[in-house]
């Protein structure tokens, strides 16, 4: 059963509540899909499964107090805390993706809390890595507000909007359009990772 279907299967409050618990323990620290959970109950509540207000009120708040914790237990177990995260979790907390993280949190400060947000990688590893490196809170603490309602706000009504119109548009859509619309968002898919990996890649060098 896909992630979707599963929601769709249990009750708007439990849905909500997952939404809320699924970001924040991927805040925290802990590689689980929040972003895929997200835009999954965007999707229902196009269908009117279920609100989109609750769903971006759920998800800013599990982001939010997710990356204060991630960010209170980082300031306490500091590099320690990685060294072991690392060991259990190598494909996320590698010496690799620390040091990358580590760099754009040196170079960008506060800014790196509100962008990493939209960003896999630093989405679980921002409130940890804030306090490990010991960001002064009141900085961490607005970019963290910021980033959390903006992304979920932000998430939660493309998601929401793009479903209502996709849905009127395949009403009277051909399976041939289909197929060339899926197609082409798929090859601007990969081009847009490779150029973001490109970009990366220099950035490192």
């Amino acid at each position: 059963m896909h992630i979707d279907d599963w929601l769709q299967a249990i009750p708007a409050g439990w849905l909500y509540a997952t939404v809320a618990l699924v970001i924040g323990l991927e805040s925290l620290g802990i590689p689980l899909p929040g972003e895929i959970v997200l835009v999954s109950s965007a999707i229902l509540a196009s269908k009117g499964v279920v609100h989109p207000a609750w769903v971006a009120a759920c998800a800013g708040t599990g982001a939010i107090v997710g990356d204060t914790a991630g960010y209170a237990i980082g300031r306490r177990g500091g590099a320690a805390l990685f060294a072991r995260l690392g060991r259990r979790f190598p494909r996320h907390f590698g010496p690799r993706h620390i040091s990358k993280a580590e760099h754009y949190f040196t170079r960008f400060g506060m800014w790196a809390v509100f962008f990493g947000r939209f960003v896999a990688l630093l989405r679980i590893l921002a409130g940890p890595l804030a306090g490990a490196l010991r960001m002064p809170y009141w900085r961490f603490a607005v970019a963290n507000v910021l980033g959390g309602i903006v992304w979920a706000a932000g998430t939660t009504t493309v998601v929401y909007y793009l479903g209502l119109v996709a849905e009127k548009w395949l009403k009277g859509f051909s399976w041939a359009g289909l197929g060339a619309a899926v197609v082409i968002g798929v090859c601007t898919t990969l081009y847009l990772r490779r150029r973001a990996a490109s970009a990366l890649d220099e950035g490192d060098l």
